[in-house]
This record gives structure tokens, sequence and C-alpha cells, in this order.
């Protein structure tokens, strides 16, 4: 080997070396930030199929947590999930004949930061109209 890739060897060594200690001393400062800031928050997605009931019910649901003077962000809607399906008109003949059908999902998320147990119950026996999914996570 001659002295240039010798040397070219050795720098691209060192550069790595160099970056790896960087990335460490980056994961260790976001490690202890996170430690410092460690709080409770209740994720609140709501699903429905038609978004006056979705609105009525995330109206709720911020009425409850106001009430219990808790930390709200949101509601944030969601893109709406659209489901397609295409379907032939006859049963055996006139495979050109189609109809199309779709199905509207309309999604809001709604965070509680440090729900306390009084909150948490009042929404655990909250009643929602029919056709409206909820799914909580604390994290």
């Amino acid at each position: 080997m001659t002295e240039i890739t010798k040397s070219v060897i050795k720098k691209t060594v060192v550069k790595k070396s160099v970056s790896k200690t960087k990335s460490v001393k980056t994961n260790s400062a976001t490690k202890e930030s996170a430690a410092k800031t460690a709080t409770n928050k209740l994720r609140i997605l709501v699903k429905a199929y038609e978004p006056k009931i979705l609105d009525i019910s995330v109206k709720q649901i911020i009425d409850i947590t106001k009430r219990y003077d808790a930390v709200i962000h949101g509601p944030v809607p969601l893109p709406i999930e659209f489901k397609k399906y295409t379907v032939n008109r006859s049963t055996f003949v006139y495979k050109n004949a189609r109809e199309q059908f779709e199905m509207r999902i309309h999604k809001r998320i709604i965070d509680i930061i440090n729900p306390n147990p009084k909150l948490i119950e009042a929404l655990s026996n909250l009643s929602l109209p029919s056709g409206v999914d909820v799914d909580v996570k604390l994290g």
C-alpha cells in the first residue's frame, strides 16, 4: 500500500470514532431531560362515521376535563380514512356494470396532561352516542 491510502484509511477511522462519541453524548442528554419532565399523558382517540356525532362526543369529553381543571391539548382532527369497495351489480353477467361504495371514518385526538383519578373515573362513566368508538391510552 502506498502512504496516501494509509493516511486516507486513518482519517476515515478517526472520523467514525468521533461521530460515535458525539451520538452517545446526545443520547445521554436526551434521557436526562426526559427523566426531568416525566409526566402522565392520557391520549384519547375518538372515531365515528358521522362528523356531527363525533363533534358532540368530543365536546362532552372536553367539558368533563375542564370541570376537573385538567390541561387539554386538542381536539386535533386527523385525516379522514376512506374505505372504498367495488361490487358487481349483477351476480353472473354484465361484469362492466359495477357499483362503488365508500365509508368515511372521521377521527379526533385529545391529549390530557397529568389526569387525576377522579377525571379518569368520570371519563370511564361517560355515555357517548352509538357509532362513536373511543380508544384510551395512558403513557
